[in-house]
């Protein structure tokens, strides 16, 4: 999806200008209150001009109040093109995915019969057959067959990934291409409750959920706003009274226009336009890490999260075990059990085999030999023997002309042995049958210690028990030994881990800096999952876990009023992923796994669940930053505007200042300068804002009391001083053009 998805942020802006007219419909305007109120004073405002121009109300028609008039319309259009260009990319992405949902052929299965129908027609529980360059027609799961299936469509990812049945990952998505082989595939949704459909529903549902903390603000944001409306229209008889205790008549201006204008100054317009926008831009970020959120509830739920449930493996760790080091037993060299390990490994090709193989070429030079004089019997790894290894025979002593694949004793030579790290070589070996009888020069094994040692002394050798200590070590500290012998003779250990990522250790303390704490779930027992939970710096851990652990753990955790968040991609991952807070659901995780959280992960990359928590994080940082921004704002409002109205009030002659005079610290150039003033500076700042809403506050892992004390001391104190500089710039500009008495 992130590849297939290009922006014209030309072509965004001319929509958003557009969207922001069309949202001027009251349907849409009632649903932000704040900016309602903006949205009725600047009708009420046009009315007035109207019967001004009509002469039902003299005197109001003229180039003050037509100002007022053309800034309060710009508010109102300056936040809905805040919202508009929010909301313009996912619109793009919904766009690029409703492109996808084409009508296509299904090859159904009917009474075991292949019958051609319209991918719209099948219903759940259906069957049908997909073959390789076949687009999938809609979503289910694998009941038989293995496949590579093309995904970039939905993911953005060119590499094709493997589905398989009778797995974690049998899913597959409707309007998706298989590359090779052939699946039989059980329908799981009807037209129009696709995979596609609903992340098209995510994306433009989206738009309008409000979630909770934004209720809430919004509660505070009217509540503010009712008091200011009360506030101003006191002001009218408040003027009068003092305009007749002082002697003096119409000094004080307090006309619709103006106490409307106060109104729109004074309320949390500034937060109120730009509030929605916050919240669509978060689910966006979300979206640009390929991530679907249900709704702006899931990512505020994120950036609340008390607590991280991660799988250790492939996300805390890279997944597979690594040969990191060879150990030598005492009297054994070095250069000897590298050599030993590499041949015993070539024939394993399991990852842990690979990496043998990779880590004596890197470490100690040794590449893969030639096979020409010796004949290998290669014994491939297995889970019965828990060994690998080969037989090397004397190639001169063996008889010629035999079948080019070599026989000992009934077996098949492995014709391919692992080079470099994983690349497939043939062997190259003459064509020989061993004679019956014939015994190998060297019998080199690779495995676990006891199968190991086992064949030592099957042979008739002797494990050394100073090794063998080693080996216990190894293990208590998280690792697995892997003993190398040749014939009778243990030439020393293969260390194998599993690795923990890179960063990841300094990532989860940022998570703790934030007092976000990370439990790492493992089937391991309780002394690897102390050594690994120890080296990635978890705070916590479960060893030995079963699905019904995770669930307890999470219940456990909210019933202490804590917020969870986990990942998941199994069916058995589904009533934990539904009863997390945040749920994180692997894309190639099962139907079930996808249905029960309430975020899915395109990218099906564990380590994503971090990423989360930190937009969800940024998301509150942004919006508590332009709040405290906004509100500081309105006060230094208040000091540009009340000052200058009542200014002259109390003069001791005619057209002079009286006491109040005094606040007015900008001095402004007069009550109608002043008023123009703070209205074009309120709806300015609405775009200047634009950019910071869609891109969010700078992410800082910092804790709850760090973030208030940056955003009183950046966005509070620079809310104050940023209206008082422009303010006097505007009145400045707008007395300088013969804009403002």
């Amino acid at each position: 999806m992130r590849t297939k998805v290009e922006f014209s942020y030309k072509a965004l802006f001319r929509q958003a200008s557009i969207d922001a007219f069309k949202k001027l419909h009251p349907r849409d305007e009632i649903k932000n209150l704040v900016m309602f109120v903006v949205w009725l004073g600047s009708i009420w405002t046009t009315i007035i001009l109207v019967c001004g121009v009509l002469g039902v109300l003299p005197g109001q028609f003229n180039l003050f109040n037509v100002q007022i008039c053309f800034w309060l319309w710009f508010t109102c259009l300056f936040a809905n093109f805040a919202e508009a260009m929010a909301e313009g990319r996912g619109k793009a992405h919904a766009d690029a995915l409703r492109k996808m949902r084409t009508k296509t052929m299904a090859r159904a299965l009917v009474n075991g019969k292949e019958v051609q129908v319209a991918s719209t027609e099948l219903k759940v529980g259906d069957y049908f057959v997909c073959e390789a360059n076949q687009l999938i027609p809609a979503d289910g799961e694998i009941v038989e067959g293995i496949a590579t299936v093309d995904e970039s469509a939905i993911t953005g990812e060119s590499a094709p990934v493997v589905r398989e049945s009778g797995g974690d990952r049998s899913a597959v998505t409707g309007g998706t291409k298989v590359l090779s082989d052939r699946i039989t595939v059980r329908v799981t949704a009807e037209s129009g409750h696709s995979f596609l459909d609903r992340m098209i529903e995510m994306i433009e549902g989206a738009r309008r959920q409000k979630t909770p903390n934004e209720i809430a603000l919004n509660i505070v944001l009217v509540a503010l706003t009712a008091l200011f409306i009360v506030v101003v229209f006191v002001l009218p008889p408040y003027a009068h009274y003092n305009e007749t205790a002082a002697g003096q008549k119409g000094v004080v201006l307090t006309t619709i226009p103006v106490l409307l204008s106060l109104i729109v100054c004074l309320i949390p317009t500034t937060i109120g336009g730009l509030l929605s926008a916050i919240g669509i831009a978060g689910i966006d970020r979300l979206m640009r890490r390929n991530v679907l959120a249900t709704s702006g509830r899931a990512v505020e739920a994120a950036g609340d999260v008390d607590v991280l449930l991660l799988d250790k493996t492939g996300t805390i760790t890279l997944g597979n075990r690594q040969a990191t080091e060879f150990i030598p037993a005492p009297g054994a060299a070095m250069a000897e059990l590298a050599e030993a390990a590499q041949l015993a490994s070539l024939a394993d090709e399991t990852p842990e085999g690979r990496s043998v193989v990779a880590l004596a070429k890197e470490k100690y030079g040794l590449r893969a030999p030639e096979m020409a004089e010796t004949y290998a019997a290669f014994v491939p790894f297995s889970a019965q023997t828990r060994m690998s290894g080969v037989d090397l025979f004397d190639g001169h002593n063996a008889a010629a002309g035999a079948p080019a694949q070599a026989k000992r004793g009934g077996a098949p030579a492995s014709p391919r042995i692992a080079d470099d790290g994983g690349t497939l070589v043939k062997v190259r070996q003459p064509a020989i049958e061993i004679p019956p009888g014939s015994m190998p020069v060297r019998r080199i094994r690779k495995g676990a210690a006891e199968s190991v040692a086992q064949f030592v002394k099957a042979i008739g050798g002797g494990v050394d028990q100073t090794l063998m200590d080693k080996v216990d070590e190894i293990s208590r500290l998280g690792a697995t030994p892997l003993l190398v012998a040749d014939r009778d003779k243990v030439l020393g250990i293969i260390l194998l881990k599993d690795v923990v990522k890179g960063g990841i250790k300094e990532r989860f303390a940022q998570l703790r800096k934030m007092g976000v704490r990370t439990v790492m779930i493992t089937g391991d027992n309780q002394l690897t999952a102390a050594a690994i939970a120890a080296e990635a710096g978890v705070d916590d851990y479960i060893a030995q876990a079963k699905p019904e652990d995770k669930l307890a753990r999470i219940r456990k955790e909210q019933e202490g009023g804590k917020l969870i968040a986990m990942i998941g991609d199994g069916t058995n991952d589904a009533p934990a992923l539904a009863q997390a807070d945040v749920g994180v659901a692997m894309n190639t995780g099962t139907q079930a796994a996808r249905e029960a959280g309430n975020m899915v992960d395109l990218d099906s990359n564990p380590t994503k669940l971090i990423e989360v928590v930190e937009i969800g994080k940024q998301l509150l940082m942004t919006r508590g930053a332009l709040t405290t921004f906004s509100i500081a704002n309105d006060v230094s409002k208040y000091f540009a505007i009340i000052p200058a109205m009542f200014g002259m009030l109390y003069a001791l002659h005619a057209g002079g200042h009286g006491p109040i005079d005094k606040l007015n610290i900008m001095f402004l150039h007069s009550p109608q300068s002043a008023i123009l003033s703070a209205v074009i500076f309120n709806a300015l700042i609405i775009v200047a804002l634009i950019p910071l809403a869609l891109r969010g506050v700078k992410y800082r892992p910092l804790g709850a009391a760090v973030i208030l004390r940056n955003n009183m001391l950046i966005y509070g104190i620079g809310g104050i001083l940023v209206p008082f500089i422009f303010i006097k710039l505007i009145d400045l500009l707008l007395v300088a053009i013969h804009l403002a008495p």
